[in-house]
């Protein structure tokens, strides 16, 4: 009984009084089971994959304003950078706020925007290969940027509810490539195209390098672009100042072997063809066109400072203009922007400030007016001028018939020589007698591109800026020679290619020789005080001598013997005003952008060993008949 007492008692301790009902508990949460807010967008969006000849598919995003009635033209932007984020750059109800203002006077047009991802970037199918090149030599396949063009556009029009069966392309930098690439083989229905500040050709003076000088900032890029389909592994280096990040490695090739970038192919076709050689030449995008016909108008848009791409759109009208006999399909704008500044506010770059918002001026006035000429039904003659572009000093739109206004053909050629003199002085008369000018370049203390601390990475406000960073930064440094005019009496206008001739022997065995023709701004300036003194660079490039001679075939300086250096600088045009001063700069380094010449023999410097950089003497001719000079594209002041 003793037992059963005790079973029964825990029985009862454990079992409850009675059964709970079987009950769901009550739900407490703010959120409803399915959250459906009502669409408020002024547009709608469509996203596609449009299946390409070869069977992959290309995401594409589709967006019209809800406002927008009956039949449109369509605008197509092919893309590397995700077409669904360029299409919500900002979270809006509003499309023009979604994409961050940049299609104002498109959407104000009443147009079907659409945005695509290439073959192998975000979320379309297939391979990426950086700037893919056309079917040929360099790409084995059946399939490139031409091609998938025209299968896009042929889907396009096809499918695409209220279009008219007109589509024009555009996109900036590699949009910008991809827009040039559209008119390799043009589908019936491609209208019109307008590349912004186009990566061109890589080797002479676009993304890569500048007349064979590596361009260092490169590292983040590639990392960025082709270390995964989304961009989503970042470079970062370890410090605050790339000035001193860079200086840590003896060459190139070494960072980038230590960051991992030698799983990249592109990386190691940049390793293994450092000169201009076939794998360059080939994909010229300048020397494609050239052999092409001219089937679609085209509208070159070129920044005058564009810290990337400033060698692409000239290069281009250089190379089709020619063609268009009666001046019906190439036309060209040179604005005062950064790279794709002319999408955005144009009003100032750094402190230099141009008055106006020259980007809301171009997109009214020139490119809308050719975008309706050219795609809308019964749309008025744009009149678009052969050439358009701003003039910087005096900060004017000008229009004109032929670039460079300075020519042999059609025009009188009236460019001036401009000397480089003794104790530092330019003029247009050569020095008859005098000592060199010289310096000792050392690569152990190169001269920065920017002032220090260099910020690191590349979408940054000193990044878009430096083209038009303040000169005095590196004026008194030892390794800059610094040649300047008395203040002119009378203005003087330049329109055109300035091309730097530097006669100058070195002891070293190779070099890079950086040439800034600059406008510096009176010491009294009476109306802008922040702008006095100002060293205002107007155009300004870089050369490695070893490409001197033929930039295919590197060829070693041999200490002491005279050496020619030609070195065409970017387009400008400029007037340089009554009270200022042109000034040139001539130096060896600008460092990191571009990375550092060891200044002695190595075969590829991607490889130079530390022990290679050595410092070097190097002394410029500045009087005599081989006085170094600068040949100016000088033009009637208007």
């Amino acid at each position: 009984m003793r037992h059963t007492f005790t079973a029964l008692a825990l029985l009862a301790a454990t079992t409850p009084a009675f059964a709970a009902p079987k009950t769901a508990a009550p739900r407490f949460s703010d959120m409803p089971d399915k959250f459906t807010p009502p669409d408020r967008r002024d547009y709608t969006q469509t996203v596609v994959d449009i299946p390409m000849r070869n069977g992959v598919k290309l995401h594409t995003v589709i967006l019209r304003l809800k406002s927008t009635q009956g039949k449109a033209p369509i605008i197509l932007t092919r893309t590397p950078y995700n077409a669904e984020g360029r299409a919500a750059r900002e979270e809006s109800t509003s499309l023009r706020v979604a994409l961050g203002g940049r299609y104002d006077t498109i959407l104000d047009g009443g147009y079907i925007l659409v945005f695509q991802d290439i073959r192998g970037k975000y979320g379309s199918e297939g391979d990426y290969v950086m700037t893919r090149p056309l079917v040929g030599p360099f790409n084995p396949t059946r399939v490139d940027h031409s091609t998938d063009t025209y299968d896009t556009i042929d889907w396009l029009v096809k499918n695409v509810a209220d279009n008219n069966g007109r589509v024009g392309i555009t996109g900036v930098s590699y949009d910008g490539f991809l827009t040039l690439m559209g008119l390799v083989d043009p589908h019936p229905a491609l209208k019109a195209a307008v590349p912004f500040n186009p990566m061109v050709d890589g080797w002479v003076g676009d993304d890569w390098f500048h007349h064979g000088a590596f361009r260092a900032w490169g590292f983040d890029y590639i990392f960025n672009q082709a270390g995964s389909r989304k961009n989503a592994i970042k470079f970062k280096s370890t410090g605050r100042d790339e000035y001193d990040y860079f200086l840590q490695w003896p060459n190139s090739g070494a960072l980038g072997t230590a960051v991992g970038l030698d799983q990249i192919k592109f990386w190691r076709s940049l390793k293994e063809h450092p000169a201009y050689d076939g794998f360059w030449q080939g994909q010229a995008v300048d020397r494609i066109l050239a052999d092409r016909p001219l089937k679609v108008p085209t509208l070159l848009v070129h920044s005058l400072f564009d810290q990337e791409d400033i060698y692409g759109a000239p290069a281009v009208w250089k190379a089709i203009e020619p063609k268009d006999a009666d001046q019906s399909k190439v036309f060209m704008v040179m604005g005062p922007w950064f790279h794709g500044q002319g999408m955005g506010d144009g009003t100032s770059i750094g402190a230099v400030n141009w008055g106006q918002d020259t980007g809301l001026w171009f997109r009214r006035n020139v490119l809308q007016p050719f975008l309706d000429a050219h795609l809308k039904d019964g749309a008025a003659d744009a009149k678009t001028a052969n050439v358009t572009a701003f003039e910087t000093g005096t900060n004017i739109w000008r229009t004109y018939a032929h670039w460079p206004l300075s020519c042999a053909q059609g025009c009188p050629n009236t460019s001036r020589a401009l000397y480089l003199k003794p104790q530092g002085k330019l003029g247009f008369v050569a020095a008859p007698a005098g000592e060199a000018a010289s310096y000792v370049s050392d690569p152990a203390k190169p001269v920065p591109y920017i002032p220090r601390p260099v910020q690191a990475g590349i979408v940054r406000t000193s990044w878009q800026n430096w083209l038009l960073t303040d000169q005095r930064n590196v004026a008194t440094r030892p390794d800059v020679l610094v040649f300047q005019t008395d203040p002119l009496t009378s203005p003087m206008k330049i329109g055109g290619q300035p091309v730097a001739h530097l006669n100058l022997t070195t002891t070293g065995e190779d070099g890079d020789f950086v040439v800034k023709l600059i406008d510096v701004g009176p010491e009294d300036e009476p109306y802008s005080p922040g702008m006095a003194g100002y060293q205002m660079m107007v155009s300004a490039d870089i050369i490695r001598a070893r490409y001197r001679n033929d930039p295919a075939k590197p060829e070693r300086i041999v200490p002491g013997e005279p050496v020619r250096i030609t070195l065409p600088l970017p387009h400008a045009n400029h007037v340089f005003k009554p009270g200022h001063r042109i000034m040139v700069q001539v130096q060896s380094s600008w460092f990191p952008l571009y990375d550092r010449n060891p200044q002695t023999w190595v075969p590829n410097i991607f490889d130079a060993p530390a022990s290679a950089y050595q410092p070097a003497t190097v002394k410029v001719s500045v009087s005599g008949p081989d006085a170094s000079y600068i040949d100016l594209p000088v033009a009637p002041v208007e």
